[in-house]
């Protein structure tokens, strides 16, 4: 054993961590006693007091056997005086996130901390429960109980989803006492902000000086050297709604943030602010295909936000099925402002 960790190892059993996982910790980081007189010598180990020590958030890319789905799902593993695990991702890969998290070391989870329910944020959870058993799970509470019993969400899953939903895999129910609500959430520095828009029971978190957004600021990918920003506004969508999200994590302080997909800006407010324009751009553009009519209204809306958003420009640098996947989900945002719109047409006479 290193001389590092021997140092850590005692002062940390003579503080009492090692009795309490749950304690305050005056160690680096908290290791259960038993998994680390077993892994002492071990690398993991090693490892495991390292990454701890920088207390940086790591992003766990969850490969998907699909084109075009490369550096898209993701979960993120922060750590400080608790273990948190950001979304879990689809229940098709579950064992390859496990196997990810067991990579890095990582024996104990304290939080898993879920910015919505959708299939591929939330369908792996049973599994990542099963393996990691002292894991509490922090939601929305309109949430709760499509975690218990998943049926109507896999419903609704395969309604709007289709064969994708098939790919992503069926979640399995988990049970209620695992579960806190997130208004009922107290774990020492961490703040949980209602950011509904995408879904209207997503979450955000801020941790230790990082935003963690799910898909309240939209998806941001980096593409040959190019920053790439999506919004993900699916039916059924509220513009007001959505903004106000935008604004509660504007008024935040600027801090990194964390997207679901997939990757890390050093600057929320910058990509907020720049997010928001975006938004109110798309719903000038969707609007103007949407009074010249019905016909090809869609594909319409789609071809004219790829010609008139600059965020889009590293569209032409994907590969064909990552094209062909941010077309699908650029489409799925577009039937969301039009479902907003007719919305508004019925209730008001106008758009």
């Amino acid at each position: 054993m290193s001389k590092k960790l021997k140092k850590w190892y005692y002062s940390s059993a003579a503080a009492g961590v090692m009795d309490d996982r749950r304690s305050a910790a005056s160690g680096i980081c908290r290791f259960p006693a038993h998994r680390l007189m077993d892994n002492m010598a071990s690398e993991k180990a090693t490892l495991y007091w390292r990454f701890c020590k920088q207390m940086k958030e790591k992003l766990i890319e969850i490969k998907q056997d699909r084109p075009g789905f490369d550096h898209f799902i993701g979960s993120w593993f922060c750590r400080n005086n608790v273990s948190l695990l950001v979304d879990v991702g689809p229940a098709n890969t579950a064992a390859r996130l496990l196997e990810s998290l067991e990579e890095l070391g990582i024996q104990e989870v304290d939080y898993i901390l879920l910015t919505h329910i959708h299939i591929d944020h939330a369908g792996a959870l049973a599994d990542v429960l099963a393996r990691y058993p002292m894991a509490r799970v922090v939601c929305h509470e309109k949430g709760i109980s499509n975690l218990v019993d998943p049926s109507r969400l896999w419903a609704g899953s395969l309604d709007v989803l289709g064969e994708i939903a098939q790919f992503y895999g069926e979640p399995k129910g988990v049970a209620e006492n695992r579960i806190i609500p997130h208004t009922a959430c107290a774990v020492n520095g961490l703040r949980v902000i209602e950011t509904p828009g995408h879904a209207a029971h997503h979450l955000s978190f801020a941790y230790e000086g990082r935003l963690f957004s799910g898909e309240a600021a939209g998806n941001f990918l980096m593409v040959n050297g190019k920053e790439y920003l999506r919004p993900a506004t699916p039916p059924r969508f509220f513009l007001h709604v959505f903004l106000e999200s935008v604004d509660r994590l504007l008024a935040l302080e600027d801090q990194p943030i964390c997207y679901a997909h997939f990757g890390k800006a050093e600057s929320s407010h910058r990509m907020l602010s720049r997010f928001r324009e975006q938004v109110l751009s798309w719903e000038s553009w969707i609007r103007e295909e949407f009074s010249r009519g019905e016909e090809n209204l869609e594909k319409r809306s789609v071809g004219a936000l790829l010609a008139k958003d600059l965020n889009l420009e590293a569209f032409v640098d994907m590969d064909a099925a990552t094209k062909q996947r941010e077309k699908n989900f650029i489409a799925n945002a577009v039937r969301g402002f039009i479902g907003y719109f007719r919305e508004s047409r019925r209730e008001t006479g106008s758009v």
